[in-house]
């Protein structure tokens, strides 16, 4: 009798554990059926949203800083010699003391004054005029000596708007002006660092 009720008992306790066991691993399944569906309807959303929401890649910069180097932004393309607005027609009312603030964005790699020493690029004092790569005493690089013309203010005018494009091969990491107002206030500063400037056109 008493084994019989002990049998029974144990028998009871096996199917009870079998019972807990069952309902573990139901619930086990359910937590993972659940994170599975999860992450399945995130790869969807983010597909549908990539569909949906697709941006087209833009073949320019949105938005250009002068004097940072060409990882950031390149300088536009300059237009051809007839598409380049001039600047000659500006000089006049142009301001050599925005100019000079200009400047201080050269005044890493050049000086201005009479007598000033090179650095990176040559003294700039009686450029405005004179010969390209005619500075004395400066080691100009073959895109320079192969100019051969001389600063007149259309071509200071081509150069600020892209040095590179004027220049092909410079070492220079200047990427240009874009606004022909600063072009021309710069010109007008460089233009009075001269023992005699250049005449206005």
């Amino acid at each position: 009798m008493i084994t019989t009720i002990f049998g029974a008992i144990g028998s009871l306790s096996r199917i009870v554990e079998r019972t807990l066991l069952g309902i573990g691993r139901l619930v086990e399944q359910k937590i993972v059926g659940a994170l599975l569906i999860a992450v399945l309807a995130g790869t969807a959303l983010v597909q549908l949203s990539n569909h949906l929401f697709e941006v087209e890649a833009h073949e320019e910069t949105a938005f250009h800083i002068e004097g940072v180097g060409e990882q950031v932004a390149s300088a536009p393309a300059v237009e051809e010699e007839t598409g380049l607005e001039p600047v000659s027609a500006l000089l006049a009312s142009a301001d050599a003391g925005a100019g000079q603030t200009i400047f201080k964005r050269c005044a890493a790699c050049h000086t201005v004054e009479a007598g000033g020493a090179n650095k990176i690029g040559p003294n700039l004092w009686n450029r405005v005029g004179g010969a390209q790569a005619g500075h004395e005493g400066f080691a100009y690089s073959e895109a320079f000596v192969g100019l051969g013309g001389e600063w007149t203010y259309e071509e200071l005018n081509a150069f600020l708007a892209n040095p590179k494009a004027y220049a092909p091969g410079t070492k220079m990491n200047f990427t240009g002006l874009n606004k022909i107002g600063d072009r021309a206030n710069l010109i007008a500063f460089l233009r009075e660092q001269a023992d005699n400037p250049l005449a206005m056109p």
